[in-house]
């Protein structure tokens, strides 16, 4: 296996499939034992988030007769003897949905609950806030639907033990060593113990046992001590008419009364009671892809929320239960206490056993009809693909109906059970689809759908590990295709011609060999997942108790994860793409030449404005072979220039891309720009200080030609936003009755604005959009037009005499000038910034009050005309971006908490 560039160790080990998730916003999640590790892969052994998964009460699904204890559709119940929850599933949303517009983490535990977890971003904490338990949600769902979702027969139920439940079977023990050995479990099953109590029970509830006409109530718990005496094993249950109460057994041998907050259970039957517990009980969760809607197909239905994500939740019953939730209408860094608006899409029985595996993939982008498709596996070997109807996402189903239909079934005859599923949809072929399947038994098949006339072929069937298949990930756009197992192997494989050849994991870049001071005793693998730029792979594994330290690094060391160079992977057998590479340090031509390719393959992909910014990988990459070969770096960023700039086939001189490029600036997208910022401050220009009016003098060439692109990139870009402003405020004048409301963007700081354009050198566009906003100016108090700007400090007054800082004046005390504060500017709307908390861009480290409009990172070239543009400016909640990176803003955090690192 290719050596690694760095790790970072964990103090619990992984259990499951898929325990790791690499997020939009480049955060990567962990999910071990008992805990959720958060990490930020640039800065691997810095601070950490962390998810510390509790105890939860059991549901009130009712109360079986002490008889039917021992029923076969109960024994997986009656034997678990896990107090403690584990992480089972862990899954992160697409950026938008947490409310400082980052991702949201959804996890499922053993205990068969989901819960949704958002970042502490005004918390100042390192655990992870709940902000909603869809369990519950789902809990009162079915329950106010009477359960009317159709049960699992308990035949059915023979097929949920697993093997580690059979082995903590005690087959040859008999029917008293059994009886004595019950506890009332903690699932929340009531067994009242005589036929007296249970004829008591029955008069005195009102609910009969049809499972049609039970209303559920809260849950009772008993609490039981090892050392009480036999007849108290199974306590009674007695209902009064004004209270109930519960008989428990304390230590020594003494009984208290505890009283119970809610009415009585109803008496339901064992086949019922373990066909709701099924339906509760959750495995693995997964988030779709965002997906939006016009507002005047969302106008039929009462919300108007046009931008949600789809959570697939599938349990031990088959079903697989789907929640819309709703991106946030406005986002904000001072209040994280939003929960987000999730209601149930349908709930439908995908298969007649345990939902193992969950996948999704956008089918088309057509935002007026989104389309997604949904593979779910099963622990019976079967796979079946889902197409979603765009229309009926917006409702919300009836119980036993859901938006999804049946595309196709695939029955494993073996009966393995499905491990792991990864369904991708490649930017190259959007009508295509590529599905893998990782089974129990180490092997994984690949199946590609045909969306012209949905046909499935199955390309092959790869016996690829010795053990169960823990991870899939697809790679450079459906090319390649990672997978890891028990065995404690990755593999790396290429997919061509719809053929699957396996090939060799690239090594790593030379300056980066040899960095890491961790352990290489491994054992298992529990996941992969791939950055996404797609340069860089990480995985999670287990180290080998037995040859670690145990004194020292057997307490603390559990497992690790490992991250892995993917930038020189091959990802076209028959491609005779040559590149003009010099080989440096050992590194051959043709290693080289995919380095060149698959960077410039990445810094195409971010080309959509779609896609969200976030080129950690890309930058870590740059910057890691600038160490041993910086004229490499320059070359391939130069053809990058000519070839996405210029538009030229061939590469061009350093001066001819400079001269050309100020001609070509009205052409070019705010996408183009973005990148290009990033670019030129965090590879070529990183080591040098932020303030460069002081370093162009005495730079080389070199860095005076990125210097000039960075300079002339971001007046570009503030020439936007300012366009953007003052045609906007003629607008809003005409509609002061039909105001943006919280959220939504409008012009603000347009005095200041205006000082700027009559001191740089601007387009006459520009300069005429100015006159125009002076004759509305008597009615544009809602723009906040304030000329005179105060210190926030001493309310000296603060002239403007650049758009980033400002100087006060200084207070006056007995004649004599006070001191003078240095005071920051707002980068979208250049007034001075508050005192409050504020965006952060982490890239150029400038910091806004406001939010930029979201038609200036979506512009294609500067327009002729602005008011086309403006009115849609009105219309769009802003998104936390900075207008000269485009990466997604954050609130500035203290060095000893966690911080996502776009770039």
């Amino acid at each position: 296996m290719a050596s690694r560039f760095q790790a970072s160790v964990l103090v619990a080990s992984p259990l499951y499939p898929n325990s790791i998730a690499w997020s939009d916003e480049n955060l990567i999640a962990v999910a071990c034992g008992r805990l959720v590790t958060i990490l930020n892969p640039a800065l691997p052994f810095g601070p950490r988030g962390l998810i510390k998964v509790p105890s939860t009460e059991p549901f009130p699904i009712g109360v079986i007769q002490k008889e039917e204890l021992l029923s076969s559709c109960l024994l997986p119940t009656c034997l678990s003897r896990d107090r403690d929850p584990y992480v089972r599933s862990i899954s992160w949303s697409p950026l938008g949905m947490a409310p400082n517009a980052g991702c949201l983490l959804a996890i499922s535990t053993t205990e068969g609950r989901v819960k949704i977890y958002r970042a502490p971003f005004c918390d100042y904490s390192a655990e992870w806030i709940a902000v909603m338990d869809v369990s519950d949600l789902l809990h009162d769902y079915l329950a106010n639907a009477n359960y009317h979702v159709s049960e699992i027969p308990s035949a059915e139920f023979s097929d949920f033990v697993t093997e580690q439940r059979r082995a903590n079977n005690p087959a040859n023990s008999g029917h008293k060593m059994e009886l004595k050995r019950k506890r009332l479990h903690s699932s929340g099953m009531m067994i009242p113990c005589s036929n007296k109590s249970s004829k008591t029970l029955r008069e005195k509830s009102s609910c009969p046992t049809n499972s049609n006409d039970i209303e559920l109530a809260s849950d009772m718990n008993a609490e039981q001590e090892q050392g009480s005496p036999r007849e108290q094993e199974f306590p009674l249950v007695s209902v009064n008419k004004d209270e109930s109460y519960q008989k428990v057994s304390k230590s020594h041998g003494r009984s208290t009364r505890k009283k119970i907050e809610s009415p009585t259970l109803p008496l339901i039957g064992a086949d019922q009671y373990a066909s709701r517990s099924a339906m509760l009980s959750s495995l693995v969760i997964a988030w779709s892809p965002l997906l939006q809607f016009p507002s005047a197909s969302c106008s039929q239905v009462q919300n108007s929320a046009t931008c949600f994500s789809l959570l697939a939740i599938g349990g031990k019953s088959g079903k697989i239960s789907c929640w819309k939730v709703h991106a946030q209408e406005c986002y904000s860094i001072e209040h994280g206490n939003v929960s987000p608006d999730a209601t149930v899409v349908g709930i439908f029985q995908a298969h007649s056993s345990w939902v193992t595996a969950i996948g999704w993939a956008l089918l088309t982008t057509d935002s007026s009809h989104p389309q997604v498709l949904l593979s779910t596996g099963s622990s019976n070997g079967s796979v079946k693909i889902w197409l979603a109807h765009s229309s009926e996402l917006l409702k919300s189903s009836e119980v036993n109906s859901s938006p999804f239909i049946l595309l196709k079934e695939i029955i494993n005859p073996d009966s393995i059970p499905v491990s792991v599923l990864s369904l991708t949809t490649p930017v190259r072929s959007p009508h295509r689809q590529l599905l893998a399947v990782g089974k129990g038994s180490g092997s994984f098949e690949v199946w590609i759908h045909e969306q012209h006339n949905c046909n499935f072929e199955r390309i092959g069937s790869y016996e690829a590990h010795d053990h169960a298949v823990t991870g899939l990930a697809w790679a450079f756009d459906g090319c390649c295709l990672y997978s890891c197992s028990e065995d404690n192997f990755v593999r790396s494989w290429m997919f061509d011609r719809n053929t699957l050849f396996e090939v060799p994991i690239p090594s790593a870049i030379p300056s980066q060999r040899g960095l890491i001071d961790v352990p290489n005793v491994f054992h298992s693998c529990f996941g992969v997942a791939v950055s996404p730029g797609n340069l860089v792979m990480a995985m999670v594994r287990s180290f080998d108790s037995y040859v670690l330290n145990p004194m020292y690094q057997a307490r603390s060391q559990k497992a690790a994860v490992e991250f892995l160079w993917m930038v020189g992977q091959r990802s076209d057998i028959s491609s005779t793409q040559k590149f003009n590479c010099e080989a440096f340090s050992g590194v051959s031509e043709e290693v080289l030449a995919w380095w060149k390719s698959n960077i410039l393959w990445s810094l195409q992909q971010y080309e959509c404005f779609v896609k969200p910014l976030v080129m950690w990988d890309i930058i870590a990459a740059l910057l890691a072979i600038n160490q041993s070969a910086p004229h490499f770096v320059d070359d391939l960023l130069i053809e990058w220039l000519s070839s996405s700039f210029m538009e030229s086939r061939s590469k061009l001189s350093r001066e001819k891309v400079l001269a050309d490029f100020s001609q070509r600036l009205s052409k070019l997208t705010s996408r183009h720009l973005h990148l290009l910022n990033v670019i030129c401050r965090r590879v070529i220009l990183s080591d040098i200080k932020a303030d460069l009016g002081t370093m162009c003098e005495n730079q080389e060439e070199q860095v005076m030609f990125w210097m000039d692109l960075l300079s002339t990139s971001e007046r570009e870009l503030r020439e936007r936003l300012v366009s953007i402003n003052f045609a906007c405020s003629s607008l809003i004048s005409h509609n002061d009755a039909n105001m943006s409301p919280s959220g939504y963007w409008y012009p603000s700081g347009l005095a200041q604005m205006e000082q700027w354009v009559g001191r740089d050198q601007v387009r006459d566009q520009l300069r005429l959009l100015v006159p125009q906003a002076h004759l509305y100016e008597k009615r544009l108090d809602s723009c906040d037009r304030v000329k005179e700007e105060n210190c926030p400090y001493c309310s000296a007054s603060v002239p403007f005499e650049s758009p980033e800082v400002a100087y006060c004046e200084g207070a006056n005390s007995n004649g004599n000038v006070g001191q003078r504060h240095k005071l920051v500017r707002c980068a979208v709307s250049m007034q001075i910034c508050p005192t409050t908390p504020l965006w952060y861009c982490i890239c150029c480290h400038r910091r806004a009050s406001k939010l930029a409009p979201e038609p200036l990172f979506t512009m294609v070239e500067y327009p002729e005309n602005f008011n086309s543009l403006a009115g849609s400016s009105l219309r769009v909640a802003s998104k936390p971006l900075c207008p000269f990176c485009g990466i997604l803003l954050q609130r500035h955090q203290p060095e000893f908490l966690l911080s996502t690192v776009p770039v």
